[in-house]
């Protein structure tokens, strides 16, 4: 009797448990709310003409159409409610995959701009080095103590002035200090090496044997860091390397080749980029030391070169007796040295050849060199050791091309042998393939889940 309050069969097609799946997995038309009045007029009708006109019957007929209407509106309601907030997660899942892009964009964006601003630093740098060891040839080691001791003054005067704006907090300065005394160690045992074969090699010489720092970084990344390389960043590496091979054996038509030089200093050269390299992945390990110790921020790059400038200074001073025999030159020469080297920078007392130039080409060379290890610091805090280095490989035609003109104070430019733009060459071959990077396979619609979001373009 009470058999017409069950479901009718026309209501099959929306079981309860459609409720909790996705709504476009069924035809929304079948779904359409428009049709349930119509159907239950008509199921309320047909009942009520076959209860023979009975009043009773008549309305215990209505009352289930009537609870079947309502059981069908909050079903469409459910419906409803499931459709807006799948497309509300929708967008808000679209939004934030926008965000994410946007950023991702913007911080690409910072490190090409960072990375082109390296390499010009970088070439200006290189070019400065050269120039800056005109006056000075005979005494780099002052130079070396000129740029180092006008680092931490200035370094610490900028550090200061952060400080006091809040850039730089107590909690950036209370890290330990450790790191930077090995960052110390590692920039003057490369600032002494590279200032003794700088002042003997030829100028196209420095960024040609300099790209071994590109070798070091890699094997030191892999060891300390765990760094893992594609294939062709593995060929890349060892392109460079023979390149720098190939600029090597060409030394014999460059003027100054190293027959006449001395293979000596070409491998101390070497031996001051490895230093280098060392300085840069472990200046890496500290912003990611810091990053953890600072809960997700990241220690300020003018703590890290301020410290490490002050511990630099602090082992040159301790490494005199090394570096003057390096140099040839006894420890109680050392005074006398600094002393003459100080006249032939301001031109004072009696004048003395060769010093000309200072000071502008050793004061440029500092400008120079502290923009671009600024530059440099930047972005391997917002990169990594590997792509710096890159940046700065790229000034290497720059500055090759830079020496083949008639810059002041070096003399004739002479055109670059053969075998010598072959080795720049496969040089720049290699990193052009160490760049590159492979493009990620793409996964199909079709192997995706069937829950996946796929914003529409």
């Amino acid at each position: 009797m009470y058999s017409c309050c069950r479901p009718s069969t026309d209501l099959t097609f929306f079981p309860s448990e459609d409720r909790l799946r996705p709504p476009y997995r069924r035809p929304i038309s079948a779904l359409a709310p428009s049709r349930w009045p119509a159907a239950a007029a008509a199921a309320a009708a047909a009942m009520a003409s076959s209860a023979g006109g009975s009043p009773v019957l008549e309305a215990i007929v209505i009352r289930c159409a009537g609870r079947q209407r309502g059981r069908r509106r909050r079903l469409a309601r459910d419906w409803a409610i499931a459709a807006i907030g799948e497309a509300i997660g929708g967008f808000e899942q679209g939004g934030e995959a926008a965000a994410a892009a946007a950023e991702e964009r913007r911080r690409r964006a910072e490190v090409v701009a960072a990375a082109a601003m390296t390499a010009v630093l970088g070439s200006g740098n290189r070019v400065m080095y050269k120039l800056a060891l005109v006056p000075l040839k005979q005494y780099p080691f002052f130079l070396a103590q000129l740029a180092t001791f006008g680092y931490v003054v200035v370094y610490f005067s900028i550090l200061y002035c952060r400080y006091q704006a809040g850039i730089v907090t107590d909690e950036m300065l209370s890290v330990p200090k450790t790191p930077f005394l090995f960052v110390g160690l590692l920039e003057a045992l490369g600032a002494a090496s590279g200032m003794a074969a700088g002042a003997v090699l030829l100028g196209a010489w420095i960024p040609i044997l300099s790209q071994t720092f590109l070798v070091w970084q890699l094997i030191l990344s892999f060891i300390f860091l765990g760094r893992r390389y594609r294939a062709n960043q593995v060929i890349g590496c060892l392109l460079v390397s023979i390149g720098v091979i190939i600029t090597v054996a060409s030394g014999s038509g460059c003027g100054l080749s190293l027959q006449n030089v001395g293979i000596f200093w070409a491998l101390l050269m070497i031996v001051s980029f490895f230093f280098q390299a060392a300085d840069t992945v472990l200046k890496e390990i500290i912003f990611l030391d810091s990053a953890k110790q600072l809960k997700g921020g990241s220690v300020d790059l003018f703590v890290v070169n301020s410290f490490g400038s002050a511990f630099q200074a602090i082992f040159i001073c301790l490494l005199l007796p090394f570096l003057s025999k390096l140099w040839g030159i006894s420890f109680y020469e050392l005074p006398g040295y600094i002393k003459d080297g100080a006249a032939c920078f301001l031109h004072i007392g009696k004048p003395i050849t060769g010093c000309e130039g200072a000071p502008m080409l050793p004061l440029l060379f500092v400008m120079v060199n502290m923009a671009f290890n600024i530059s440099m610091l930047h972005l391997l805090k917002i990169s990594s050791a590997v792509v710096s280095c890159l940046a700065s490989t790229f000034s290497v035609p720059l500055s090759i091309y830079a020496f083949t003109l008639p810059l002041p104070f070096i003399g004739a430019a002479s055109p670059l042998p053969a075998r010598f733009m072959l080795g720049a060459a496969v040089l720049i071959a290699g990193l052009l393939i160490y760049s590159w990077t492979p493009p990620a396979p793409q996964r199909s619609a079709a192997s995706l889940p069937p829950d996946t979001f796929l914003p529409q373009g």
